[in-house]
């Protein structure tokens, strides 16, 4: 049990499943005091260049304020070349982790939880195991603000790009936008609705090329993030239309790209760089010792206008 605890090897792989197994039916913690190293280890399902920077920012401010420091693994590069990114992280005996921007099986919580790694989540993919406190952005609020945003102006034909449903930011983002339409009187056309499933550039161009054919298009879109924001852009310039004059476009996230491309594209910001310092202070004071206060923070999104946005036909 302890190898298992400890991810070292020289344990059978039925063995080992046993055992986790059964560590995880019992709800086993390890009672007694380990000696962790001065780390705490951020893994992220693939790594996303601005979100994962401005994430380790945040948790490196916090962390190094205490006299420890920061590692990172992909878990999605792990698992691609057959390695189990939750037993070597066991091995490699943190002081903490924080999952970012995905979810972990059962067993994998199971396992950690019997090592007695204090473990918190940012932006889970879906709802997190009752045990984990998370630290999100206030999605809901971002998208009714996004919405609002174009009705104010005038907007009433608004399409709709949204990312995987299945991730609990992605519905709460398009729950806000339902709701602000709802409340302004045009309930959103699921005619003008299309699911991404990945948050990219490819599935913002393919379904703004769709959107845009229609015989009556829309005069805006509102796009889960600003990758898909981007492919909108580009299936707006070869259908001839202009943006913002023709179609306003709204993204979400605020990566520095957007403050680049012609014309600076409207969204909503997200404060990773918060978020990374609100799950270390979390997982420190878990490590500490402490209780968690609240299981799920939220911090506040920010609605950023720039110039991809204007009344309908430029009025």
């Amino acid at each position: 049990m302890s190898k298992v605890l400890n991810g070292r090897a020289g344990v059978a792989p039925e063995t080992r499943r046993l055992v986790e197994r059964l560590l995880r039916e019992q709800g086993y913690r390890r009672p007694e005091k380990v000696v962790r190293t001065a780390v705490v280890e951020v893994v992220f399902y693939g790594m996303h260049g601005h979100l994962a920077v401005e994430i380790l920012r945040g948790v490196k401010q916090v962390v190094a304020g205490r006299g420890l420091t920061v590692a990172f693994t992909d878990a999605r590069q792990e698992e691609s070349t057959g390695r189990n990114w939750a037993r070597a992280l066991l091995a490699r005996r943190p002081a903490g982790v924080i999952v970012a921007h995905m979810g972990f099986s059962p067993e994998q919580h199971g396992l950690l939880a019997a090592s007695g790694i204090p473990l918190v989540a940012i932006d889970p993919t879906s709802e997190p195991l009752q045990t984990v406190p998370s630290v999100a952005a206030a999605n809901r609020h971002g998208g009714l603000s996004a919405a609002q945003h174009l009705l104010d102006l005038g907007h009433r034909r608004i399409a709709v790009i949204t990312g995987p449903l299945e991730r609990r930011c992605a519905r709460d983002r398009l729950e806000g936008v339902d709701a602000a339409m709802e409340a302004a009187g045009v309930p959103l056309d699921e005619r003008l609705v299309r699911t991404g499933m990945w948050f990219s550039f490819e599935e913002g161009l393919s379904h703004a090329r769709e959107i845009l054919s229609l015989a009556a298009p829309p005069t805006a879109v509102l796009c889960g993030n600003d990758l898909q924001a981007f492919g909108v852009y580009e299936a707006a310039r070869q259908a001839g239309a202009r943006i913002p004059e023709d179609l306003s476009v709204v993204g979400f996230d605020d990566i520095s790209y957007s403050r680049w491309c012609g014309p600076p594209l409207t969204t909503v910001h997200q404060p990773f760089s918060e978020l990374g310092a609100a799950a270390a202070a979390l997982v420190l004071d878990l490590a500490g010792g402490e209780s968690a206060a609240q299981t799920r923070i939220e911090l506040a999104t920010t609605l950023v206008v720039r110039a991809s946005t204007a009344r309908p036909n430029g009025r």
